[in-house]
């Protein structure tokens, strides 16, 4: 099977609800500033009616990452399920304007497209509350077999293993991407998916995954640690490659072979952290997937974190393909 694709993503569809607020009001209403919290319909809908004005636009981790990807000028798929409603259309139209396929079929009957409202404070932190509707309906007949095999790098979201026929989706689509010799990758996504379902991906990520994706508060929770360099020298030795961010401080790189530093990219104002590990993953990815050396695939990556958390929303607002060039990337 020729590469058709520099990345194929499999995760939830959905579409943010973005909007400022203050300590006080994540007080109010009882969450958990910086993390993400599963609300069901009536609890996402109460929640909007208390929220200041903002914005709406498709998000949904891994489909951000796809975004990215495209910015760069690389070749993107995403898979994911939405229902036959507005928002769902919305998501699909996005998804195609900027350039990446998506063609599962949106569910007919059932509960509706999934919503995240997103609340983000003047510190740049953004606290969420995800109610994930059509997009735990993603299964395994959702898994396109020619687009696996046809992907350099197939990319899984740790936010779908909070449904059981989504991680059945996923060990189809590990089974066809190690068949097929391509190189498997997961985000850990948030602290809280570790903590509930810690076992299960400390055993996906050893039978399945060759590049990994974290945070600093997800690799220590990962390994049930408060030492980073502890939880580094775990992933060091249980994956080919992994790339965990660590906010101002950077990232690091680490393989069997080597350890790398990477500086983060100077960012003016920080406005919203919304989507900064979607889009480091999404400049990593696409610089791997074209050849580059590990050092130049954080620089890509950091830059594109660097602008997304420049402004409002989790997807880039400018080309990142021209970002790099005038960056001399």
């Amino acid at each position: 099977m020729p590469d058709l694709y520099d990345v194929a993503a499999i995760g939830n569809a959905i579409v943010d609800v973005i909007s400022p607020a203050d300590d006080a009001f994540i007080d109010a209403q009882g969450l958990a500033k910086g993390g993400m919290t599963l609300v069901d319909a009536q609890r996402s809908s109460a929640l909007y009616a208390e929220m200041a004005p903002g914005v709406e636009t498709s998000g949904g981790s891994a489909a951000n990452t796809v975004a990215g990807v495209a910015s760069f000028g690389g070749a993107a798929v995403f898979l994911g399920k939405v229902a036959n409603d507005q928002l769902g259309a919305v998501f699909t139209h996005d998804m195609r304007a900027i350039g990446a396929r998506f063609d599962n079929l949106p569910l007919q009957i059932g509960p509706a497209t999934a919503a995240c409202m997103i609340n983000v404070t003047p510190d740049g932190q953004r606290t969420m509350c995800t109610y994930l509707g059509a997009s735990t309906h993603f299964a395994e007949d959702d898994v396109d077999d020619t687009v696996i095999e046809a992907a350099k790098i197939v990319y899984l979201e740790g936010y779908l293993f909070d449904a059981e026929p989504a991680r059945r989706a996923f060990a189809k689509a590990a089974g066809l991407a190690r068949a097929s010799g391509r190189m498997l990758a997961l985000t850990l996504s948030d602290g809280f998916v570790v903590e509930r379902h810690r076992q299960a991906l400390l055993g996906f990520i050893d039978s399945q995954v060759d590049l990994l994706f974290a945070n600093e508060v997800e690799a220590t929770a990962l390994f049930q640690t408060d030492s980073f360099e502890a939880a580094a020298e775990a992933l060091r030795g249980r994956v080919k490659l992994a790339a965990v961010t660590r906010g101002e401080k950077g990232s690091v790189i680490l393989s069997q072979g080597e350890r790398l530093q990477v500086a983060p990219e100077r960012v003016e104002k920080v406005v919203d952290t919304t989507g900064a590990g979607d889009q480091y993953a999404a400049g990593f990815m696409f610089g791997l997937s074209r050849g580059r050396p590990l050092q130049a695939c954080g620089r890509l990556a950091s830059l594109a974190a660097a602008e997304v958390i420049s402004h409002y929303g989790p997807r880039p607002q400018v080309q990142l393909k021209d970002l790099a060039a005038a960056k001399g990337f």
